[in-house]
């Protein structure tokens, strides 16, 4: 019976799966798992022959009453989805780009490129400008993590189970969500993918926003979807559904998930804010897939228990950006010279990674290309430059909208003075959306609605009417007629005109806007531009979010006089006005001097390249090449070049090693943003503290998907350092996979530490070295405990400190030395023992050395008694006899030491001492540490708790080093 009625339910989701939905609950969904979306494909294929085999049956038992109604209701289906889906069709076959020359439009599988979706988010708001976050991104490796396409981002990935019904999509302005939702309903539409879904309805937060009255959850979704109005859908629970919320970053809608009340009926009245919630809740349709898009800063409305699977789309990688140039420009020659331009200008390739400039570049340089060629062949000289910098690109990009605009019109207008009309039209019409761009840029808003642009004395129609620059979004996206949606067509536009109305009002009115309050005084001073660019560069690093960064940059490129000349073909009325650029590139650089934040100064220094100067960068580039930057004492402005120089370089940011640079805690503390950005750190033996272990904690915590090896060997930690670093490890957002802490002075204190963090954070971390150090029995076992209490792997090095077996040579013993003990021990007689002659034996100094010679790494241990004693290596060939003291161990190039006096150590090679900067030690133990292929040579003072690190040598051995002892009362090894 069990079989028969399992087989009964198979059948029926054949005929029906929409009916198998509504009556599955999620918790069986959950527990089937991956497996949903592929069975409801198979059934899909196999509904036609169940629908035949069933009308048969029905037939042959004399019910073909049954038989007309199952054929009417499978008629209907398949009609409502076949209409559903032309609506589609029209709505999502063409895309927007910008200009729409007399409905021109363009198909969207014609230039749509493959957008990079990963999955996973950093799970903490980024506040910055999200120019760096681009910037951040182009820097990085591609991920090891599978992309996901489009149509797959409700599919579990191997070895994920469960039913994913939310999923929230991130991404910056322009980097193609919104296009990613038109390419997923066009796919749908056309049949190539998500067949099992019935119903498809998009919700852009933009128009849920205008509306105010109360909805039940069916009224709400008919509004979306007039069409299953029409067809007398009102049971929506009954079908595959997907809700598409596009643009989270715009909601004005509270989304209170805490305090709005529960709704779980469909006919339930209630504000929208309400359904939305308990939409996304699941309190409603919770068999519905939900897609939600949104900005990174915006991300965190919906808490995160809410959703099943974070997305992120990261734009356009080097391959993808030469994809949509050779699709978008037909000309594969012309293609080409834009693919090459745009490489050899940083600023630009990093901008191309955002679809929405690759379409503003391409739309430029192909222009400017196509002029160059038609005045080539006319003999004219008169040609213009390839843009370089972001304000060259864009006003040649606003030059063009104007010139498409007027060519239109005149095409439309016979007479001359009704051309001249328009463009003085058009130059008020500039004006104009420069006053909203800049008054809302300064409030944070990006959409407009129609009462908005009112205020303005905007006309709509005119201002979006086939216009590149600023577009209606609700009527050409979705076809709704609330109110009508505006914004501009990437907020760096908006940015753009915002500089150019404040750069405008300032020459043509000496009004500065970023001036709250102006005296007569400050008017009669604003006849000098550079005072207003001073006042752009305060108001800019006032922010703490960077709101104003490309602002600032679009500014001061428009008070250059090539831009300004470039301008006045559109913007007649601007004014004319060079600054004196030695005072504000100087006022720059002293700002970048005091120290603002990283993200500020990296902006200042694209701000010194909208004035053509480099200065600093190229004082930064020389020591760089010339191999002596880690020997020179940097100024904090050179200290922000080298960030910027690192960060904007066209290698990819794979592994940094702090010792190229500085090996102080001021250079790892300087450079915290490239090792933010570094998929392996190393600061081995870079004289760190434990200080430094709350920057690199929060690093670690941040979420940033790229740090996945650090290598802190060899520092003075201590187990204070391990606490911090500890808070960073334990965090989810942590995705390091190798640490290692050899030589950090690491005890049970800092196990425990270890411990806790690996316990909260068992997910990631593959390799643990704390190999030389003090973790004691108990640390031991701590570790050894938690890593098999929790399901992860992870290798554990706790290598033991008498790896090195040493056994010293009687044969070079100066004769007043007795060498005992299965020749581990030495010590001091008085008087001479009767050793054999022989050349190998030092005969003037009290040394020995050992046996065995030295190459790889090595650890070994000395303990003496006394006040004195010296101990080092040496090469084989170092002198025995020397009337001086050429042959003392450290003074000469064959050896290198550390000598101990009364509690005080300091470091000798070729005669040359080394104070060392260390308390008092009661201790008479050291430990020495050898990696001879890296070059280093490292002592530490040893307690039975604590490990201190006393001196590392740099060099480059060139053949086996010999363990020596010096004097002493009584030394031994360990």
């Amino acid at each position: 019976m069990d079989i028969l009625r399992r087989e009964l339910q198979r059948f029926k989701r054949m005929l029906f799966p929409h009916l198998h939905t509504s009556q599955s609950s999620e918790s069986e969904m959950q527990e089937q798992g991956g497996l949903i979306t592929e069975g409801r494909q198979q059934d899909n294929s196999a509904s036609e022959g169940a629908l035949k085999i069933t009308l048969h049956v029905l037939k042959e038992m004399g019910r073909k009453d049954l038989a007309d109604e199952l054929e009417k209701r499978k008629y209907q289906q398949v009609h409502c989805q076949f209409y559903f889906k032309l609506q589609k069709l029209k709505r999502f076959e063409y895309i927007f780009e910008g200009v729409a020359q007399h409905g021109n439009q363009t198909l969207l599988n014609k230039v749509y490129t493959e957008l990079y979706i990963i999955e996973g988010g950093s799970g903490t708001v980024n506040t910055e400008h999200e120019v760096r976050q681009i910037e951040a991104a182009t820097r990085r490796r591609p991920t090891e993590v599978k992309p996901i396409k489009c149509e797959d981002i409700y599919k579990p990935l191997p070895g994920q189970h469960g039913f994913i019904r939310t999923v929230l999509t991130e991404g910056i302005s322009g980097i193609g969500k919104t296009v990613c939702v038109q390419k997923f309903n066009l796919d749908w539409a056309e049949g190539r993918v998500n067949q099992d879904i019935q119903l498809l309805i998009n919700l852009p937060f933009r128009e849920l926003n205008l509306m105010k009255r109360d909805y039940t959850l069916t009224e709400l979704l008919h509004h979306f979807l007039e069409e299953a109005k029409e067809a007398g859908i009102s049971n929506f629970g009954k079908y595959k559904l997907v809700l598409i919320f596009d643009g989270l970053d715009e909601c004005r809608l509270p989304l209170d998930f805490i305090h709005n009340e529960p709704c779980c009926s469909v006919s339930q009245p209630t504000s929208v804010d309400v359904l939305l919630t308990n939409l996304i809740k699941g309190n409603l349709l919770p068999s519905a897939h939900i897609w939600i898009t949104s900005r990174p800063a915006a991300a965190d409305r919906i808490p995160a228990d809410l959703v099943h699977r974070v997305t992120e789309i990261q734009g356009f990688n080097d391959p993808q950006k030469e994809e949509y140039f050779r699709k978008k420009i037909s000309d594969q020659n012309m293609a080409s010279r834009v693919i090459s331009h745009v490489k050899s200008t940083r600023s630009l390739h990093i901008m191309c990674h955002i679809p929405v400039f690759s379409w503003i570049s391409a739309t430029v340089l192909q222009r400017i290309l196509e002029e160059t060629e038609r005045k080539r062949t006319e003999e004219d000289g008169d040609r213009r430059e390839m843009p370089k910098t972001l304000t060259q690109m864009y006003t040649h990009f606003l030059v063009y909208n104007s010139v498409i605009r007027t060519r239109k019109y005149s095409q439309e207008e016979e007479e001359a003075s009704q051309t001249q009309a328009q463009v003085k039209t058009d130059e008020e019409m500039i004006l104009k959306l420069g006053k909203l761009a800049f008054e809302h840029l300064m409030k944070g808003n990006m959409i407009f609605y129609e009462s908005e642009l009112n205020e303005y004395n905007i006309n709509v129609s005119d201002a979006a009417k086939d216009s590149g620059i600023f577009t209606e979004i609700s009527e050409n996206e979705f076809g709704f007629h609330l109110e009508k949606v505006y914004c501009f067509v990437h907020l760096s536009i908006q940015e753009f005109f915002a500089a150019m109305y404040v750069f405008h009002t300032f020459t043509r009115f000496s009004q500065n806007l970023l001036e709250q309050q102006e005296t007569t005084a400050v008017k009669q001073a604003a006849s000098d531009i550079t005072s207003l660019l001073k006042s752009a560069v305060d108001k800019a690093l006032q922010s703490n979010n960077g709101q104003l960064d490309l602002f600032l940059r679009f500014l001061l490129g428009l008070s250059q006089t090539p831009n300004q000349t470039l301008l006045r073909s559109v913007l007649t009325t601007v004014g004319s006005s060079s600054p004196r650029n030695e005072e504000i590139v100087k006022y720059i650089k002293e700002k970048i001097h005091e120290n603002h934040s990283t993200g500020r100064s990296i902006n200042l220094f694209h701000c010194l390249s909208e004035l053509n100067d480099q200065s600093l960068v190229e004082e930064i580039q020389n020591y760089l090449s010339s191999g002596s930057l880690s020997e020179t004492k940097l100024s904090p402005s050179q200290w922000s070049a080298l960030v910027f120089v690192l960060l904007t370089s066209k290698e990819d940011m794979d592994e940094f090693d702090l010792r190229k640079y500085s090996r102080s805690e001021e250079g790892l503390l300087r450079l915290l943003p490239v090792i933010k950005e570094s998929r392996v750190v190393l600061l081995k033996e870079c004289n760190l503290t434990g200080n430094c272990c709350e920057a690199l904690a929060q690093i670690l915590s941040s979420g940033t998907p790229c740090l996945k090896e650090l290598d802190l060997s060899d520092n003075d930690l201590q187990d204070s350092g391990v606490e911090l670093l500890s808070y960073g490890l334990a965090r989810p957002t942590c995705q390091l996979e190798k640490l290692r802490l050899p030589f950090c002075g690491i005890t049970e204190i800092g196990c425990r530490f270890l411990a806790d963090a690996l316990r909260s954070n068992p997910c990631h971390l593959k390799e643990l070295d704390l190999s030389y150090n003090h973790p004691g029995k108990q640390g031991v076992e701590l570790l050894s405990a938690v890593l098999n209490d929790i399901t992860m792997y992870c290798v554990l090095f706790l290598l033991s400190t008498d790896a090195c077996k040493l056994t010293l040579d009687a044969n070079t013993a100066h004769s007043h030395l007795s060498i005992f003990g299965d020749n581990k021990n030495m010590t001091r007689m008085e008087t001479a023992l009767p050793y054999p002659d022989s050349p190998e034996r030092f005969t003037d100094w009290g040394q020995v050395l050992c046996q065995e010679g030295l190459s790889g790494r090595h650890y070994w241990e000395a303990e003496w008694t006394g006040q004195w004693t010296g101990i080092g290596v040496a090469y084989k060939g170092i002198r025995r006899k020397a009337e001086g003291n050429e042959c003392v161990l450290g003074y000469n190039d064959q050896s290198w030491s550390l000598r101990y006096c009364h509690g005080k150590y300091t470091a000798w090679y070729n005669k040359s001492d080394a104070d060392i900067s260390a308390p008092y030690f009661s201790s008479k133990r050291a430990g020495i540490f050898l990696d001879w292929s890296a070059g280093t040579l490292s002592f530490y003072a040893v307690s039975s708790n604590a490990m201190t690190h006393l001196h590392t040598y740099h060099t480059e051995f060139s053949e086996p080093l010999y363990p020596e002892l010096f004097t002493g009362e009584s030394v031994s090894w360990q």
